[in-house]
């Protein structure tokens, strides 16, 4: 069984790192915040004080970092890249631009490092319960060395080459802001037109508008629950590096920019950090002027 090292433990990597090592797999882990880690230790895994220690040791690389700066931070340092293996694996979990990944995979590959960019859905929810949807970009036979490790945290499915899991998150980020929108405006005509948004939502269980947004976000709304599952930060990042690959491509995407703007107003009026179901606080707040 090949030696891993897992780099990031927040929010959703430790979950994640989690599940490998109840698996069965040995792993290292490393945080810059080495208490989000430590908790790591009662599941068997070792933690690791520096970046090096964990690459020099580890066979199979999994970064779950925030953004493309703390992707860039850590693959760019040579605390990283001098103490690969060559013929290791790094797999990319985090959610960054397409062009960040195929970035990464062309420098990685002057070392013979194998790369594959791997990002996930399912928030802390299918981080915990392992259900996550993995959208992998790379070749077949390097996806195939690391599938049944993928599948100790989820759903992994090869889209195509490098950069392709990234381009399926952006359109998962698509969807998933837009529905959110969407549910955000539907409960918010229920509460204002005096029908109950709960059996709203159960009148539609089962038909065309239903769907995990609608059950799952739709219900923090009416309860006014937003500690974060998903924060509203990250899913502006995402809206932007939708927008931006959108415009390498010379494609008008005008929804999407519209939510972009709604995230970006939440965020500056301090909601930042909360769930980003909280785009309903954005439609309370129009509705109140």
């Amino acid at each position: 069984m090949k030696k891993i090292g897992f780099i990031g433990t927040g929010l959703m990597g430790f979950p994640m790192a989690k599940n490998i090592l109840k698996s069965g797999y040995k792993l290292k882990a490393f945080n810059r915040s080495l208490s989000k880690a430590k908790a790591l230790e009662e599941f068997g895994a070792e933690i690791t004080m520096t970046l090096s220690e964990l690459v020099k040791d580890s066979e199979i690389i999994i970064t779950m970092l925030t953004d493309d700066e703390a992707i860039d931070e850590v693959m760019g340092s040579l605390n990283f890249l001098d103490n690969l293996k060559p013929g290791s694996i790094v797999i990319d979990m985090s959610s960054i631009k397409p062009i960040t990944a195929k970035k990464h995979e062309k420098n990685l590959s002057f070392k013979k490092i194998k790369y594959l960019d791997a990002p996930v859905s399912g928030g802390t929810i299918g981080a915990e319960e392992g259900s996550l949807a993995i959208m992998i970009g790379g070749e077949k036979k390097v996806f195939k060395e690391v599938e049944d490790l993928l599948k100790t945290m989820g759903n992994p499915t090869l889209v195509g080459p490098v950069g392709s899991g990234q381009v399926s998150k952006l359109a998962n980020q698509i969807i998933v802001g837009l529905t959110i929108g969407a549910v955000a405006e539907a409960i918010t005509l229920c509460e204002k037109a005096g029908a109950d948004p709960n059996k709203m939502i159960s009148a539609l269980s089962g038909g065309w508008a239903d769907s995990k947004v609608l059950q799952t976000h739709g219900k923090r709304m009416i309860d006014k629950d937003f500690s974060p599952k998903g924060k509203t930060s990250t899913h502006l990042k995402d809206m932007n590096n939708i927008l931006e690959c959108a415009n390498t491509f010379n494609t008008h995407l005008p929804i999407s920019n519209l939510v972009k703007e709604m995230y970006k107003n939440l965020v500056e009026n301090g909601h930042g950090n909360k769930d980003h179901s909280s785009l309903y606080k954005e439609i309370e707040r129009m509705n109140n002027k």
